[in-house]
């Protein structure tokens, strides 16, 4: 079964990723096995997937019978002439592709297997792996799978963090996970404002248009002041609403406990402030924005651990990636290729067996 053993590169990744989905909207070769009750009931209830543990590594739950490496030339007699994939042969597979892979997309994984690996020898017994096309498959399928592997490897070296680590970087990233109870005032850039009566010019328009931008700022820098003085930031929302002629229903000012995380670059100096201070004003394109800082408090360690693993492990795979990035330049000669269009090159996919490369052109 050596040969076999290169469906598993030959089908790529498409075969495996809808095996992998069980929602796959592909319509499969042959009819489904029919559900628990009926005509075969052998097909397993959705939720009702069998202990896969309880069977033994050397269980067959795979045999193709008829498929082996030496067929009998007696094609009657095909009692020895069988394929049998067991429990631990199988897994092996599904760790390969999919350690995670559901029971029930393991059933069709399986199916789909079985049809490859018969395909697979009625394509040997017609010659068609010899050839230039084959080659250029194996060499672009080697070329993915390594790919692949490169990915995986960095994914796992990425994934060794310590405890000291995480403490390490909790230490150097204190301001990260610092809380602070904020209020928050949110005064629209501009006016809805009535239609007019008269028709207006275009120069009118802007004017009127330019007029009610002015009046909230103007408003935002009053309510500034009334919230440094301590007035309710309830009671200057609502004000800041009415004006702009909003009809819904003001915004709640009192927010979440927020992280730096959770405000924009602009508005981070916020938790700087001091309980009871209030920010100055900040401004983007939807409009104005007072703070009133209350409480503030550090995460511990404990509580932050795993994100901060996660943060590593991001941080890691990026670095990786990027020095092998740089480890290689590549040119592409333009007056073959033509220019590079708007938006960036565009990449397209690497060629699988149902995606085959382009024949050669004449020699």
């Amino acid at each position: 079964m050596t040969r076999y053993v290169l469906v598993f590169v030959l089908l790529g990744s498409t075969m495996w990723g809808q095996a992998a989905n069980p929602t796959s909207t592909q319509t499969p070769e042959r009819p489904n096995p029919p559900a628990m009750g009926g005509p075969a009931g052998n097909a397993p209830a959705a939720g009702n997937q069998p202990d896969m543990s309880k069977f033994p590594p050397d269980t067959p739950v795979l045999t193709i019978n008829g498929l082996c490496d030496n067929p009998p030339a007696d094609k009657s007699d095909t009692s020895d002439c069988k394929t049998v994939v067991t429990r631990d042969q199988f897994e092996k597979l599904i760790g390969a592709i999919q350690p995670l892979m559901p029971p029930r997309a393991r059933r069709q994984f399986a199916t789909r297997y079985a049809d490859a690996l018969v395909k697979a020898q009625r394509a040997h017994a017609l010659g068609l792996d010899h050839g230039e096309q084959y080659e250029l498959h194996m060499q672009l399928m080697r070329v993915q799978v390594l790919a692949q592997a490169l990915n995986q490897h960095i994914q796992e070296e990425a994934s060794q963090i310590s405890d000291a680590d995480i403490a390490d970087y909790y230490k150097q990233n204190a301001a990260e996970y610092q809380e602070i109870d904020l209020q928050r005032i949110f005064v629209p850039f501009t006016q809805t404002l009535p239609p007019s009566k008269v028709k207006l010019s275009e120069a009118a328009e802007q004017k009127r248009s330019k007029a009610a931008e002015s009046a909230m700022k103007t408003e935002a820098n009053t309510l500034h002041k009334r919230a440094v003085a301590g007035e309710s930031f309830r009671k200057l929302q609502a004000e800041a609403f009415a004006l702009a002629g909003v009809k819904s229903k003001a915004p709640t000012t009192t927010m979440e406990k927020t992280r730096v995380s959770g405000l924009p670059p602009s508005q981070v100096s916020v938790m700087d402030l001091k309980n009871g201070e209030v920010s100055a004003v900040f401004a983007d394109q939807s409009g104005y924005f007072i703070y009133k800082a209350g409480e503030k408090n550090t995460l511990p360690l404990a509580d932050v651990k795993e994100e901060i693993r996660g943060t590593l492990r991001t941080k890691r795979m990026q670095e990786d990636m990027q020095a092998v990035q740089r480890s290689g330049k590549t040119t592409l000669n333009d007056a073959y290729f033509g220019p590079e269009g708007p938006g960036g090159m565009m990449r397209p996919p690497m060629p699988t067996a149902s995606q085959p490369a382009p024949a050669a052109g004449p020699k």
